[in-house]
C-alpha cells in the first residue's frame, strides 16, 4: 500500500501564487509574490511534494511560468508536479529533463489520447500523471472553461490500459470553497480503475484529511491549497496525520 501524501499546491498567475474559486480567473486571490520562496516554506515544514500549477499556461495552452517550476525542482530537497499549458512531447521533456520528477497531463489527455499514450509508453505511469478535473462526473478542459462530453470514469479506464498509475481527481464543485473533498467520487475512481488516485479540490479542515486516509488502499495523497493559504490548519499539522 502506498503512503499517503500531502501535496501543498502552488497556483501561479503572473508569476505570483494565487487561488481561484472553482478555477474562475475573475476571482482570484494572491496569497505571494514568489513561487520559489512560497515552495521554500513548504519544503521547510517537511513536505515531501509541491504541487505546481501553471495557470497562465492552462489558459495559453503553453508553458508561462516553467522557469518558477524548474528553480523548486532543481534548488529544493522536494519533489515537484506540475500541470498547466503541457500540451507537446517537448514541453514534457522540458519539465522532466530538468529535475520535475512528475508531469500532469489534463486538458491534452482528453483532446489528444493518442499523444497522452505515446508519453505514458515514453516515460512510464508514475511520471506522467492523468488529471482529470470534473463538473457532474464529465471532464472539463482548457483550465476548466470547457466540458466535454468525455466522463472522467471513461477517460480514466481507457489511459490506465496504456500505463497510467496516477490520477489526480478534482471535483470542481468543490475547488476553493472549503467545502470537503468528494471522497466517493474519488474512491469510486480508483476501484474502476484499480490504479491510485489523488484527491485534489475541497479540502477544509484536518478532518477531511482524515477522511481521505481512511482509503490509502485506493487514495494515495490529497492535493492542499486554499486551506494552506487561508490558515484552516498549518501545512505541519496535516504532514503530522501521515
Amino acid at each position: 500500500m502506498a503512503k499517503f501524501e500531502i501535496y501543498p499546491a502552488i497556483d501561479m498567475r503572473d508569476g505570483k501564487c494565487v487561488r481561484l474559486v472553482q478555477g474562475d480567473y475573475n476571482q482570484e486571490t494572491i496569497y505571494g509574490d514568489s513561487p520559489f520562496d512560497m515552495a521554500k516554506s513548504f519544503a521547510e515544514a517537511g513536505a515531501k511534494w509541491i504541487h505546481m500549477v501553471d495557470l497562465d499556461g492552462a489558459k495559453a495552452k503553453k508553458r508561462v511560468n516553467h522557469d518558477h517550476v524548474v528553480r523548486v525542482a532543481k534548488e529544493l530537497d522536494v519533489s515537484v508536479q506540475v500541470g498547466g499549458g503541457i500540451r507537446t512531447a517537448e514541453d514534457v521533456a522540458y519539465y522532466l529533463e530538468r529535475g520535475v520528477d512528475r508531469v500532469i497531463l489534463g486538458s491534452v489527455a482528453v483532446n489528444d489520447p493518442v499523444f497522452t499514450k505515446e508519453m505514458l509508453e515514453t516515460y512510464g505511469g508514475e511520471r506522467i500523471a492523468i488529471g482529470l478535473d470534473a463538473r457532474d462526473g464529465y471532464v472539463a478542459t482548457e483550465g476548466w472553461l470547457e466540458t466535454s462530453s468525455v466522463k472522467a470514469v471513461d477517460l480514466a479506464n481507457e489511459l490506465a490500459r496504456y500505463g497510467a498509475e496516477v490520477f489526480i481527481f478534482t471535483d470542481i464543485s468543490r475547488d476553493g470553497m472549503l467545502q470537503g473533498p468528494n471522497t466517493e467520487a474519488i474512491a469510486e475512481l480508483s476501484e474502476a480503475t484499480g490504479k491510485e488516485v489523488i484527491a485534489s479540490g475541497g479540502v477544509s479542515k484536518l478532518a477531511d484529511l482524515t477522511e481521505l486516509r481512511q482509503h490509502t488502499s485506493e487514495i494515495r495523497g490529497a492535493i492542499v491549497g486554499k486551506a494552506l493559504y487561508t490558515n484552516q490548519f498549518t501545512l505541519e499539522e496535516a504532514l503530522k496525520g501521515e
